[in-house]
C-alpha cells in the first residue's frame, strides 16, 4: 500500500471534496484489537491539532483510572476514506491511524505502533535504512446462522488454487481484492488454500511500520466483506481440528543506503555475511519470540506436525518444513522467511521482536546451524538432535515462559508491553486449563 504524504491542508480538501462526515481515530491495544474514536468532521480541527483526547482505562493494558486521559496523534499519511462506510446521505467516513501520547504529551511506553518506532529507530541509529516486510495472511470463510452469528460451517469444499464452484468464496474474495485495490494497496496475489474454506490474499511488501498498518487494515477489509456476503472472515489458527489452520509467513529484508543488506553475489547461497548473522539471531531467539507471533491458546493447535507448520526451529534453501525458509528470489528481492507466525499476532509487537532478535544476531556475528534439506517430520529426535534441531514450544505457557527468559526480546517490546502482555497470557492459560473439553470427555468418561 501506498502512503501519501498529506498535509494537513489535503486533508482538509479531500473531506470537503468527497463528503466525509465522520473521521475515525484508529490505534491497537497490546494484543493487537483495533480501537478507535470516531468524531464528526465538525472536530477535524481538533483532530488535526493533535488535541483529540480518549479514556485509556477503558483499554485493557493501557493505564489505571486515575491516570486515564490520554492523546491520539494522527499520522497524515494513514488518511484513507472507506469505500463502504457511506450513509443514505451519501456521507463518508474516513480514517487516520493514531499513536497514543500520555497527558504531558510525551509518547505512551503501552503503545504498540509507539514501541515500534522506538525499535525502528535504533535500528536506524545503527546505520540501517529500512526493515521491509511482505506477510501472507490467511483466513477461514464461515458461514453465519439465522442469527448473523459466525459458526463453523464451511462455505465450500475447495483446496489449493480451485476455483468455482468448488471455491464457493471466490466471489467474496475477488470483492476483498477490489477494495483493497481502491484504498491504496497493490494486490500480488489471491488463491484457495489447501484446507476448505481457506483463503490467501497477498499483497505487496512494505517498511515495517507501514507493514504493520496494512495487515490491520486488511483484516477491518476482509472482516467487513464477509459480512456483506454473508460469511464471517476468521483470523483463528486452528478453528477446525484435522485440516491445515491459518499461518501468516513473514518475509523480511533489511535495506542500508546501498540496498539489500542479505544480497551477496560471491556467495554460493548469495546471502551476506549480515544474512546469515540475522539469520542466526532468528534462530537464537525463535523460540522466545513465539510467545509473541503466536499469542493465543489456539496457536499450539496449528504448531503440531502434519499440516504444514513448522515445529521445529530450523533453517533451509527450499525446504519447507523448518521454520524459517530462503525463497529463491535474489538481489534486492533477497529475503528470509520466518514461517511460524499466525495472524492472530499483534503485528507492531512481531516486527519489533523479530528485527530485535536480527539484529542481536549481527551485533553478535551468531552464526547459523547448517541447513536443513530434508523433511524434518521424517526424521526422528536423534536425527533431530545430531542436526541441532530444537523445537518451538508445545503450549503458550511454554512460549511465555521462554519470553520472560530472554533479554533481547523483553527490550523490545519494553516494560510496559511486557508486563501487560505476561499478565494477561498467564492468566488466559490458567483460564483454560480450567475448562474440560469435550475431547477430554470423549476420551475419558466411559474409560474411568
Amino acid at each position: 500500500m501506498v502512503y501519501k504524504a498529506y498535509s494537513k491542508d489535503d486533508i482538509r480538501e479531500l473531506i470537503k471534496q468527497e463528503n466525509v462526515e465522520f473521521l475515525r481515530l484508529q490505534f491497537s491495544d497490546v494484543f493487537g484489537t483495533i480501537k478507535n474514536v470516531e468524531v464528526p468532521v465538525s472536530q477535524l480541527e481538533k483532530v488535526l491539532a493533535n488535541n483529540l483526547m480518549f479514556d485509556g482505562s477503558s483499554i485493557e493494558g493501557f493505564v489505571r483510572i486515575e491516570e486515564s486521559d490520554m492523546y491520539l496523534y494522527p499520522d497524515l499519511t494513514t488518511f484513507m476514506i472507506f469505500p463502504w462506510a457511506t450513509d443514505e446521505r451519501g456521507g463518508k467516513v474516513a480514517r487516520l491511524i493514531a499513536d497514543i501520547y500520555t497527558a504531558d504529551r510525551q509518547p505512551f511506553a503501552g503503545d504498540p505502533r509507539g514501541n515500534l518506532k522506538r525499535v525502528l529507530k535504533d535500528m536506524n541509529d545503527g546505520g540501517f535504512k529500512a526493515f521491509n516486510i511482505g506477510t501472507e495472511p490467511e483466513f477461514f470463510l464461515f458461514k453465519l446462522d439465522e442469527k448473523g452469528n459466525p459458526t463453523t460451517q464451511l462455505n465450500d469444499k475447495g483446496s489449493y488454487f480451485d476455483l468455482a464452484p468448488l471455491d464457493m468464496g471466490e466471489n467474496t474474495r475477488r470483492e476483498i481484492v477490489l477494495e483493497m485495490e481502491r484504498m491504496g494497496f497493490e494486490v500480488e496475489a489471491a488463491h484457495h488454500e489447501v484446507a476448505p474454506g481457506q483463503h490467501e490474499v497477498d499483497f505487496k511488501y512494505a517498511n515495517a511500520l507501514d507493514a504493520a498498518d496494512n495487515i490491520q487494515t486488511f483484516k477491518l477489509i476482509v472482516k467487513t466483506i464477509a459480512r456483506k456476503h454473508g460469511l464471517y472472515a476468521t483470523f483463528l489458527p486452528k478453528p477446525i481440528s484435522g485440516i491445515n489452520g491459518n499461518g501468516m509467513h513473514m518475509n523480511m529484508s533489511l535495506f542500508n543506503e546501498a540496498g539489500n543488506v542479505f544480497f551477496d553475489e560471491q556467495d554460493e547461497m548469495q546471502l551476506s555475511q549480515s544474512a546469515y548473522h540475522f539469520l542466526g539471531g532468528l534462530l537464537k531467539h525463535g523460540a522466545n519470540f513465539t510467545a509473541v507471533t503466536n499469542p493465543t491458546i489456539n496457536s499450539y493447535k496449528r504448531l503440531t506436525p502434519g499440516f504444514e507448520a513448522p515445529v521445529y526451529v530450523a533453517w533451509s534453501g527450499s525446504n519447507r518444513s523448518p521454520m524459517i525458509r530462503v525463497p529463491a528470489a535474489r538481489g534486492n528481492s533477497t529475503r528470509l522467511e520466518l514461517r511460524s507466525v499466525d495472524p492472530t499476532t499483534n503485528p507492531y509487537l512481531a516486527f519489533a521482536s523479530v528485527l530485535a532478535a536480527g539484529l542481536d544476531g549481527i551485533k553478535r556475528e551468531l552464526e547459523p546451524n547448517h541447513a536443513v534439506d530434508q523433511n524434518i517430520y521424517l526424521m526422528d529426535e536423534a536425527e533431530r538432535k545430531r542436526a541441532g534441531i530444537t523445537d518451538l514450544p508445545d503450549t503458550l505457557l511454554d512460549a511465555i515462559e521462554a519470553l520472560e527468559g530472554d533479554v533481547i526480546i523483553k527490550d523490545a517490546l519494553g516494560d510496559t508491553l511486557l508486563r501487560t502482555f505476561v499478565d494477561a497470557k498467564r492468566l488466559e492459560y490458567q483460564a483454560y486449563r480450567r475448562e474440560v473439553s469435550q475431547w477430554e470427555l470423549d476420551t475419558y468418561l466411559e474409560q474411568y
